[in-house]
Parts: structure tokens; sequence; C-alpha cells
């Protein structure tokens, strides 16, 4: 399988992910079950869903529409982030979601940053507070333009791509995690090997930005992936659900999209189906399980049909952008 083929995958992983878990973001796991019962496709959002709220079938939210975003700046960059640029960035896409009456808008830690800087405070200053894992939902570009082989170096780019708004020792770790098992996919490394490298990332970028206080992402991953037993699903996802927890804490829901990949680590579409049955941030979580396991398994991995719907639903062109960002790399 190609590079380009595994990257690809990883972008459309995301996607899926992302849409399946939509209409179920922010519910419970009861709630989920108890107004959709188990979700085995894409589906619309309840009309008085507080975000996604009118949203279709297989519409992507914030987590693939930044990812994108995030690609776009670093083409433009031949292959950095210009911090100064990608608030102004972010401030735009929120204006126009807001123009497309979108309740879907900037999250809390990117919103108090972007905030900052349109303040006068200084770049590297607007992310101390950001520990959600809003840099871990969109980072996946940066594990398509840089390879795992050379970690600091990917996380190097990790934290540029995140300081402006998670400049955080957990946001850091969690992204950086998304970001090196993603890479390590596209270089045909196994499963259990992505893992690893996702561990080590995640323990390199634990070092770099404003310490705050949280648990330690890369021992709350090796933690979850280890709870997780392929042979016992339902034990495990509720192990998931209600030890490792799906908030939008970066050491929450990073860590439990890695516990997915381990419990499915031959079917991440089984996988991006369980994120979004979990409910909590659901979206999010089902897309760092699809752009990790499209990287580590490629485009067969999930059913034609979601792949064209979801592409077709959100006017989807994935492959140009692929091939750039890999040509960056």
């Amino acid at each position: 399988m190609s590079l380009e083929e595994r990257a690809l995958a990883a972008l459309r992983g995301l996607a899926i992910g992302d849409a399946l878990g939509m209409p179920t973001q922010l519910m419970s796991r009861a709630e989920v079950a108890a107004r959709f019962g188990v979700i085995e496709t894409f589906l619309p959002a309840a009309d008085d869903h507080p975000i996604a709220a009118g949203m279709p079938a297989a519409t992507i939210t914030d987590d693939t529409e930044q990812a994108l975003l995030l690609a776009g700046l670093l083409l433009a960059g031949e292959g950095h982030v210009d911090p100064a640029s990608f608030a102004r960035a972010l401030v735009n896409w929120e204006d126009d979601m807001r123009a497309r009456g979108s309740l879907d808008l900037l999250g809390p830690s990117t919103q108090r940053a972007v905030d900052a800087v349109l303040a006068g405070e200084p770049l590297d200053e607007a992310g101390r507070y950001g520990t959600t894992n809003g840099a871990a939902m969109r980072v996946t570009p940066v594990g398509l333009a840089r390879s795992a082989r050379d970690l600091p170096a990917l996380v190097d780019l990790v934290v540029e791509a995140s300081l402006v708004t998670h400049n955080t020792s957990v946001a850091l770790a969690a992204a950086s995690a998304v970001a090196g098992a993603v890479s390590a996919g596209l270089d045909g490394a196994t499963v259990a090997d992505v893992i690893d490298v996702g561990v080590e990332a995640a323990r390199l970028g634990a070092q770099r930005g404003y310490w705050v206080a949280g648990a330690d992402v890369s021992r709350r991953i090796r933690w979850a992936v280890d709870l997780v037993d392929p042979a016992h699903v339902e034990r495990s996802l509720a192990d998931v659900y209600g030890l490792v927890g799906t908030s939008l804490a970066s050491q929450e829901s990073v860590p439990a999209a890695f516990a997915l990949v381990a419990l499915f680590p031959d079917d991440p579409w089984r996988g991006v189906l369980a994120a979004a049955n979990l409910g909590g941030d659901s979206d999010t979580i089902g897309a760092i399980v699809g752009a990790i396991g499209g990287a580590a398994h490629g485009s067969a991995a999930f059913p034609r049909e979601a792949i064209e719907t979801v592409e077709r639903v959100n006017s989807l062109a994935l492959e140009p952008l692929v091939a750039s960002l890999v040509a960056l790399r």
C-alpha cells in the first residue's frame, strides 16, 4: 500500500469518525442508546441538539474542518505553521460557520486563546490555558506531513501548529500522540507499534509548553490500551466510558481513542462506530480513531459507501490535498 493511499485513508477516516459522532456529541452513553439504539451508520442530529441541531446525516464538524484548515496552512507555509496566520484563519473560519447558521463554533480553549490574541496578548502566551483536545482533534495533517521516524522533529511541528491555542503540557502531549500514531501508520507500522509511537510522542509532547496540573497523557494511553480486551468488547467499552472517560479533556478523550484503536485493531470501522455509540466527545474520539485506523489499514478498512457518502455530503476533495501533504513529507 502506498504512502499516499494511507494518508488519504487517514483523512477519510477522520471525516467518517467525525460525521458518525456528530449527532451523539455531548450525550451520555445511556441517552445515545435510548434515542438512537445501536448506531451502525450516519444519522442526522436531533432538532434539539445544542450544537448540531439541523445537521444532516454524514455532516462533518469542527474536527474535520479545522484539520483541513491546518492542512492548508501547512501547505502555505511549506511545512510550517505561522501562529498569527492560524489565529486569523480560526477567526475567519468561525465567522464563516456563523454565516452558515452553525452552532458548532470554536471550542473553549481555542476561543479563549483567539480572544487573547485579538486583545494583543503575545502569541506564545495566548494558549497557556488551553488544556482541551482541540489541538489533538485537528493535528492529523501534521502526521501526514512529517515522518515519525524523527519523533522530536514531528513534536516540534505539533507544537508549532498548536501553541497559539493549546500551549500546555497536557494538550501538546495529546496532540503529539495523535500525530505520532498517524505518522507511524503511514510508515507501515503495525497497530501495536502505532500505539507505542503515540505513547512515546505523548511523553515528548508533555515536556513542551506551559506545565499544567493533569494526568500524564502518555501513561493514561498505555493504561487505557491495557484496560481493553477484544475478547470482551462490551466490558471494555463500559470501562472506556466509565473509567477512561469521553469528555473533551485531553487526558480522557485521547486515551479513549487509543483504547478503541486497540480494542478493534483490525477493524477501524467498528472502532469509529463504537466511538459514536459512547457519547461524550464522540465526534472527536471518532475522528482520532478513524485517522489512526485509516493510516494503519488504508481506505479498504471503511465501507466504500461510507467514504462516498461523507465526501459527497461535505463536498470533500481530499486527493489533491493529500498529494501535497505527502510531498512535504
